[in-house]
């Protein structure tokens, strides 16, 4: 990439990890920031992320050749029409919103479709806010870009390994931006883009919320539900603690892709309500091998909108020093633990106690160090 000043109009989780992993990639790289909250900024300074604060959408920002938009999705078509007299020759805006129909209407009706290019880091966490960025967040994470003047997708499926050839200058350029943090770019046309994110990324923290909620009003009084609740269940609940404001503006930015997979959803669970009603046990066998065969055809490669999960289970008897002879052991070699808690629920096979690693090589050290032992280690 030869982007050598780089703004940024927000710096939360996905712009502050976008800083970082640009610092990480060079130094050099010139970073000025503008954000509600200035003690962010300032911790960001302090930390040789940023290093020119704003105080707004201000003059400054004419050095820069990129400015990233990274407020939520609502906010960042609002900035367009600041930013439009501050662009220097040749300097180009882009976003990191997860809905691009939205903006990209925008910037027609602006007329900036030669300073505009959409983007989306598919990398994320539970954690919001620049405290919890990372240089890393978004490495080996898709990172979707869509050009203003359309895209149109090659007939046969692209490998991850061959080279994309970017339709435009500006598309290029920020599938260089995204190499250089080690994300894998990916070019999608923006219509395409809501549909197929409406059904992979939108639609399953729906289900999700309205699951833990479902949860909550059928829980006894004496929270039966929430005691026992592990295994599965949170694992196909995490996205629900991601941020109401985020994912209240997703919902109204990609309302017909979000509503139009959502109807298919509910038809496909009536379905499957009737055929449990009538025991059909063809059916049922059908759906859950069709299912298990579809997501075991999936890449384990890309990071999807939450971080990846880290950790094993390990087989320990109930006795005292059993969890202190395990973090022993793991320390003699340097391993970090990120967290280690006992498994109330176990009945998907996992074993007693849940080990989370901050990284999948800690992790993979501490699987082979743990075997040299004898522990019996589920996935």
């Amino acid at each position: 990439m030869n982007e050598n000043t780089v703004g940024f109009i927000g710096l939360g989780l996905i712009g502050g990890s976008i800083a970082r992993g640009l610092k990480r990639y060079n130094p050099k790289i010139k970073i000025m920031a503008y954000m509600r909250t200035r003690a962010k900024l300032e911790q960001a300074r302090q930390e040789g992320i940023v290093d020119v604060i704003l105080d707004g959408i201000s003059q400054p920002l004419r050095e820069c050749d990129v400015i990233f938009l990274c407020t939520p999705v609502e906010y960042n078509a609002q900035y367009l029409k600041e930013l439009k007299p501050l662009l220097k020759k040749g300097a180009f805006i882009t976003d990191v919103g997860s809905t691009k129909t939205d903006i990209h209407q925008q910037v027609i009706r602006l007329g900036m479709e030669n300073v505009f290019v959409g983007g989306h880091p598919m990398a994320g966490s539970e954690k919001t806010g620049y405290e919890n960025s990372t240089d890393h967040l978004l490495e080996n994470a898709f990172y979707i870009v869509t050009p203003s003047g359309g895209y149109s997708s090659p007939d046969e499926t692209v490998s991850l390994s061959e080279e994309i050839n970017a339709p435009d200058p500006l598309s290029g350029r920020l599938m260089d931006i995204a190499k250089a943090i080690g994300a894998i770019p990916l070019l999608l046309d923006y219509h395409e883009h809501d549909r197929v994110v409406a059904a992979v990324s939108h639609l399953p923290h729906i289900v999700a919320s309205s699951l833990v909620n479902l949860v909550k009003e059928a829980d006894s009084r004496e929270g039966t539900m929430k005691q026992v609740a592990a295994g599965g269940f949170k694992d196909i609940t995490r996205i629900a603690s991601s941020s109401p404001e985020m994912w209240e503006q997703i919902c109204v930015t990609n309302q017909e892709p979000i509503a139009g997979i959502l109807e298919r959803y509910i038809n496909s669970l009536s379905q499957i309500l009737e055929e449990i009603r009538h025991g059909d046990h063809h059916a049922l066998n059908q759906f859950f091998t069709e299912s298990r065969d579809y997501r075991n055809s999936f890449t384990s490669r890309a990071k999807g909108a939450l971080a990846p999960d880290y950790s094993f289970s390990v087989d320990v008897v109930d006795e005292a020093g059993a969890i202190s002879t395990i973090a022993v052991i793991l320390a003699a070699k340097g391993i970090n633990i990120k967290n280690i808690g006992i498994n109330n629920n176990r009945e998907q096979g996992e074993g007693a106690l849940r080990i989370t690693f901050y990284e999948k090589e800690a992790m993979e050290t501490g699987k082979k160090q743990l075997e040299k032992y004898h522990y019996e280690l589920r996935p």
